[in-house]
């Protein structure tokens, strides 16, 4: 198997030869999960067979594997990453505390700020992010959660640095000389200027000195930061460095010091306050894995030898990490898997061997944040449309109806369809993605409308809140309104009706406004758990929707199917199909809640 050249920084020359105990299914299957973070999240299996070096037959079966535990999906001839892989990442981050104990003084300090603020990790020679908050703009930052860096070209690499041993600053000149131009690092550029090592050492002593560090264009023009460590109140060592990061045109670099580091050196004190005061974590409830061994049994009788049982069982291991479980013995990860001792002992020194576990004190076991390598970068940025979209294509091909997934619009008056997959037939209900529809008068609408009212009245613009770029853009209320920047002639059809005058639904609509959320319709909504709308809107239309929660249980969306009426009754749509309507909310859902465990997923 060739050598990794990318994702993390190269091997040394020297590097550990592979266990005779490892397990090679599982070697290669975290290959291919690198191979496909470092792709964007999506390669076709040629493309991963040139990429890894495996065998188009291994590929495959690799893919199976993944699909079955839905880590992946496999959409046509390309394998692309799913959701539930981040339950990986998750792990880690879990374990770690950082993020849930830090994330909102890091979010606040952006708020004050108006810059984006970022959370890192050390990771060998280089630095990954554990959180960021972003400001949108223009001239905005792509970097996401698991992004790796070099240390050199970064404001948190000389504060890392100044803990390094010397095999460390060893293993950092080799991969330097190595890779002299970072292209194992694909989330920076290619390093133009050769910086000479003793110059980044020279930073790490100023950095040791001063307690904090600075990055002036050191990834690419423009960019500048400002750093300062957050110490572990117990060790006194970095547990993550905090960082400001703007672009010239906004401060330089010199300004970053004189007037933004005072507060983030404040927000970072209240940081280490968090950290001291934090009581002992406990496990969570029902975190980790179980009845494992029955899944893969079954699994691979289903599917034989398509399914790599090595290959399922190594990757759950992983899993049994989380809140309350950083350091886990080998017997403990036995337990919480379900695994043979020995089963697990090689999958623990697979990924020992691979980075991604490090033995602790006390003969236990945790996880590295190279973890975050296996997907989480990509899938950090999706957002709810593309989450819900392949469910929702799944669920029209099962029902040979249209699906559809909307969320409230700020006003709360309508709601916009965010994603849609359209069954094949002659005649099928034809509504476009950012559509507008008038709320009360939909089972989108009423379904999203008791959902308000079941968790409180829903703030004006917090949809725009949680939204890609936390405004409305342009670009998408031109979708919402049509490819002209006007109200499409069917959808004024709609909302009109054939003689120009409102119909009866959006009159109640309206005369009801925010009040809406007590009508009888949307009492029964909440009550029954799904909407039925029997043709009150359109003649000849029956839609039924149901809502979709997230993590917390507040209904974010909802998801609908729409037919003709000749097709099911209102009794059949309830029968046959709400339970596969439900089924695809309750998936949505589970990816939903991953997803957004340690990011915010945009809701349009």
């Amino acid at each position: 198997m060739p050598a990794e050249t990318t994702l993390d920084a190269p091997e040394p020359a020297d590097s550990p030869a592979v266990p005779a105990e490892a397990v090679t299914p599982l070697i290669r299957g975290v290959t291919v999960l690198r191979r496909l973070t470092e792709a964007g999240g999506t390669l076709s299996a040629s493309g991963l067979e040139r990429a890894t070096g495996l065998a188009r037959s291994t590929v495959d079966r690799i893919a199976s594997t993944l699909a079955r535990m839905e880590y992946v999906r496999l959409d046509g001839r390309d394998v692309v990453l799913a959701p539930r892989l981040m339950e990986l990442g998750n792990a880690y981050l879990a374990a770690l505390r950082l993020p849930a104990l830090l994330d909102a003084r890091a979010d606040a300090l952006a708020d004050e700020l108006d810059e984006s603020v970022s959370l890192a990790v050390g990771d060998r020679d280089g630095i990954r992010f554990i959180h960021q908050a972003t400001r949108r703009r223009a001239m905005s930052l792509s970097f996401r959660i698991g992004d790796l860096l070099p240390a050199e070209r970064t404001a948190p690499g000389p504060l890392f640095a100044t803990e390094w041993t010397q095999e460390d600053w060893r293993a950092w000149r080799a991969r330097r000389a190595a890779d002299p131009e970072d292209r194992g690092f694909p989330a920076v550029p290619p390093r133009e200027h050769t910086e000479k090592d003793e110059e980044f050492g020279q930073r790490a002593a100023r950095a040791r000195e001063d307690g904090w560090a600075l990055d002036d264009q050191l990834i690419e023009p423009g960019l500048v930061a400002v750093s300062v460590p957050v110490r572990d109140p117990r060790s006194g060592r970095i547990a993550c460095v905090a960082s400001v990061v703007s672009h010239t045109s906004r401060h330089t670099a010199a300004d970053l010091r004189d007037t933004l580091l005072p507060r983030l050196r404040g927000a970072v004190t209240d940081m280490e306050r968090e950290l001291r005061e934090a009581p002992e974590a406990e496990a969570e409830a029902g975190a980790a894995p179980s009845g494992l061994a029955a899944w893969t049994g079954a699994s691979k009788q289903e599917l034989g030898r398509e399914f790599i049982e090595s290959l399922a069982r190594g990757l759950t291991v992983l899993t049994a990490f989380g809140e309350g479980r950083a350091e886990l013995t080998l017997t403990e990860v036995a337990k919480a898997t379900g695994l043979a001792r020995a089963t697990a002992r090689r999958a623990l020194l697979t990924y020992e061997h691979l980075g991604l576990v490090a033995p602790s004190s006390r003969r236990t076991f945790v996880l590295t944040p190279r973890v975050l390598s296996l997907g989480f970068p990509p899938l950090s940025r999706t957002s709810l449309p593309r989450i819900a979209g392949p469910h929702l294509a799944d669920l029209a091909a099962r029902v040979q109806e249209s699906a559809s997934l909307a969320v409230l619009t700020a006003s709360g008056e309508e709601v916009q369809v965010t994603a849609r997959a359209a069954a094949r037939r002659v005649m099928s209900v034809d509504i476009r993605v950012g559509t507008r529809l008038p709320a009360a008068a939909t089972s989108l609408g009423r379904v999203l409308l008791a959902g308000a009212g079941e968790t409180g009245a829903l703030e004006v613009g917090e949809v725009r809140a949680r939204g890609a770029d936390g405004r409305d853009s342009g670009a998408l209320e031109a979708r919402a309104r049509g490819t002209d920047g006007r109200d499409t002639g069917a959808l004024e059809a709609r909302a009109r009706g054939t003689d120009g005058r409102d119909t009866g639904a959006l009159e109640e609509a309206r005369a009801h406004g925010a009040d809406a959320r007590d009508s009888g319709a949307l009492g029964e909504a909440r009550a029954r758990g799904y909407a039925l709308v029997d043709e009150e809107w359109e003649e000849g239309l029956r839609s039924i929707a149901v809502p979709v929660r997230d993590r917390t249980g507040k209904v974010v969306a909802a998801a609908n199917v729409a037919l003709h009426a000749a097709r099911r009754t209102a009794e059949e749509c309830v029968l046959d199909v709400l339970p596969e309507l439900t089924a695809t909310a309750a998936r949505i859902e589970a990816d939903l809640g991953v997803a957004g465990r340690f990011t915010r997923v945009p809701l349009v």
